[in-house]
């Protein structure tokens, strides 16, 4: 577990200073320029034909709106529109004359759709790439911070879970035939999902209440970042106003070429394409998806080297703060302090940690647990020792109940300041935790 002292979570002020570092290079001025001519040769196709409903008529709509705020939803518009031409450019989704050209212009159009193909599938994959390594760079950060023991394989267990749900319900879709329309929206969805998640990591909500407001030593430096990162007015703001410009026209102009190929398809057989629409689309899409993998090149190295924590000096805030679920008493001369706790389930994890405040004299405290079945027989789950501090877990072999145990029954003069958290969690499942703690 890397140690967050002294860190806080990045700040807006930081990242705009850290991206002054990062210019990323104007795209090129073709952009504009070829994006106007294709919305051009649409608007000519449908003076001649209005839209058909449906997919047509949704994608005319969508023309006419302005790109999604997100940077990441702009990311995923951009897969989903690729895709959409993909299926389009397949050779089994060409109009029927086209599959089978009986002039020199159908086959080299032909030619070019089969290279377009090609373009496409090269970008997709390279955005696909660049979302799985960005989502796994993030878990695997925040996992850096989170106490490598059960805790840590309490959240892998719910992400590997939930990462498991999501693909089930896309493979479900697939499979029934959906549309990439739908398959995107349930996508985006899902990633609000995982956002959500990651916001109640932070707050320690929802599933996660059950594994992190209950654990001990998790990071609240750890918690703010997943907490705040996304927020409108958050850290990610500043990398939507710094980087989202040029990604808003890139989403701009592969929608208006998918809207072109699909308009084109559905009037192939009154209104093909000519000599110089076709060299204009071939141009757009070769542009079009060059600049898009220099985009995702650039942001990947930004996203690569950020920073996700820096110093309370840095920030010019104060640390983190303390986690005011841990609880201070004062154990007199020859007395214990006890914990109860009745677990109901095999599986569940006990854990403490605590610490003596300590004055001019180091002092230390005994500490024991033990395990009583539902008998009465008692037996010892962890041996007396005296400690300073100390923190660990076990899992439970049995139901019943358990008794942490600090005892300063030694001590003649001396009471011992103690300041600890006691934490039991059940197995992973998404409920309300099953333990109740009484204390003595």
């Amino acid at each position: 577990m890397a140690s967050t002292e002294g860190l806080v979570p990045i700040t807006r002020a930081f990242l705009s200073s850290y991206y002054d570092t990062y210019q990323f290079p104007p795209l090129s001025d073709d952009i504009p320029r070829l994006s106007s001519d294709i919305h051009s040769l649409t608007s000519d196709f449908l003076s001649h034909s209005p839209p058909t409903p449906g997919e047509e008529r949704l994608v005319v709509d969508e023309s006419e709106r302005r790109p999604p705020h997100k940077v990441d939803e702009n990311m995923w518009k951009n897969r989903e529109h690729m895709e959409e031409i993909i299926f389009l450019l397949d050779r089994a989704h060409w109009p029927q004359a086209l599959q089978e050209p009986s002039s020199p212009e159908d086959a080299q159009l032909a030619t070019v759709l089969t290279r377009l193909h090609r373009m496409f599938n090269t970008a997709l994959k390279a955005l696909e790439s660049f979302q799985a390594k960005n989502s796994e760079r993030v878990f695997s950060t925040v996992m850096t911070y989170i106490p490598q023991d059960f805790r840590g394989r309490l959240i892998r267990l719910q992400r590997e879970r939930s990462e498991r749900n999501k693909q089930a319900e896309i493979d479900a879709m697939i499979s029934s035939g959906a549309s990439i329309r739908d398959r995107y929206a349930v996508l985006w969805k899902q990633q609000m999902e995982r956002r959500r998640l990651l916001a109640q990591l932070g707050s320690a909500t929802g599933v996660y209440k059950t594994l992190v407001k209950y654990l001990v030593g998790v990071p609240q430096v750890l918690l703010d970042f997943v907490r705040q990162i996304n927020d409108d007015d958050g850290p990610m703001e500043e990398q939507r106003q710094r980087y989202g410009p040029p990604l808003y026209s890139l989403t701009t102009m592969v929608l208006l070429i998918r809207l072109a190929i699909l308009l084109s398809w559905g009037r192939f057989e009154t209104r093909k394409l000519n000599k110089q629409e076709v060299a204009l689309l071939e141009q757009a899409v070769d542009v079009y998806t060059t600049e898009f993998e220099r985009f995702i090149k650039f942001i990947s190295e930004v996203f690569a080297n950020s920073p996700f924590f820096i110093s309370a000096e840095v920030a010019g805030a104060s640390d983190g703060g303390n986690n005011d679920d841990y609880k201070e008493i004062s154990v007199a001369a020859g007395k214990t302090h006890e914990v109860s706790l009745t677990v109901d389930s095999i599986n569940s994890y006990i854990a403490w940690d605590f610490s003596l405040v300590q004055g001019k004299i180091n002092l230390d405290i005994g500490f024991s647990v033990e395990y009583t079945n539902a008998s009465g027989e008692k037996s010892l789950i962890l041996p007396y020792k005296r400690y300073e501090s100390d923190q660990g877990n076990f899992c439970t072999c049995e139901a019943g109940k358990y008794k942490l145990i600090w005892d300063n029954s030694y001590s003649s003069f001396f009471k011992k300041v103690l300041r600890f958290k006691v934490d039991c969690i059940p197995p992973v499942v998404e409920t309300v935790p099953l333990a109740t703690e009484a204390e003595e």
